[in-house]
């Protein structure tokens, strides 16, 4: 019996404008009011997101977002910290050694915020999300000793192809590395991905995949499609996607989600 359905938000639940359409909306929000526990699960924090958060009504009781690829678990309606999970500075040198030599750029975040590394290559992290982050210029050397949630090398899709093509076996040991976007390559605890943590939340619930349903499109759903007793990719899903989803739904363009939410729970 699925019990959660947990969506990816870019080019999944929104339109190619950064919208939740009207039918999306509504199919969500019955499925919601009907106890379906309904899960964004994102690369972003939640306050960037809030506005689909409201507009969905997810703000009850038992109300959580997937947050940072799955390195945090928030409780929706007063923000606390279900399950975290993330890397030291020092498990970032690496990828700050391998970004300096090839003069890439680099941005770190922890919870809250974005460092942008400042004796690296420009970035432009910040001109794709907008004012939805804090950003702070640091040099690596002076990030904090503290726990950080990811990694992003973001620049245009060129070069975010090469430095796909150049990453080397040390850094595929170190991180879970995922291409979120054409443009952001996230570099993750080496454990970390969306299905960890739903799996945390499942198991809040007293649930297992069996209860899940997933929608994704790009590369870093892949771990939470393949987990869930149902998952599905939308039309404009990366081949890669669409080979381990169960069932393929229309674009998100075209009300993927509640199209195939509207007829699976007919």
């Amino acid at each position: 019996m699925i019990n959660m359905i947990a969506l990816d938000l870019d080019n999944t639940l929104l339109t190619n404008d950064k919208r939740i359409s009207q039918r999306n909306e509504l199919a969500l929000k019955k499925l919601h009011d009907e106890g379906m526990r309904v899960v964004l699960c994102t690369g972003r924090p939640i306050n960037a997101i809030w506005n689909y958060i409201d507009q969905l009504g997810l703000t009850g009781a038992d109300d959580y977002t997937i947050t940072f690829n799955g390195a945090l678990v928030v409780h929706n309606n007063d923000k606390a910290v279900l399950a975290k999970q993330g890397m030291k500075r020092d498990g970032l040198a690496p990828l700050y050694d391998f970004s300096k030599s090839h003069g890439y750029s680099l941005d770190v975040l922890d919870f809250e915020q974005d460092y942008q590394i400042s004796d690296l290559a420009p970035s432009i992290y910040a001109d794709k999300l907008g004012n939805t982050l804090k950003y702070t210029a640091t040099p690596f050397a002076g990030l904090a000793d503290q726990l950080y949630s990811k990694a992003v090398i973001a620049q245009p899709r060129e070069v975010v192809d090469k430095v796909q093509s150049v990453v080397d076996q040390s850094l595929l040991d170190h991180y879970h590395i995922v291409r979120s976007q054409p443009h952001i390559l996230e570099f993750l605890d080496h454990d970390m991905d969306k299905a960890v943590g739903l799996k945390t939340l499942l198991g809040h619930f007293g649930w297992t995949f069996e209860n899940l349903m997933t929608f994704g499109d790009a590369e870093n759903d892949l771990g939470m499609l393949k987990a869930a007793q149902v998952g599905v990719s939308m039309a404009n899903g990366t081949d890669a996607v669409k080979a381990v989803a169960n069932e393929v739904t229309l674009s998100n363009e075209e009300d993927g989600v509640a199209a195939f939410t509207e007829n699976y729970f007919a």
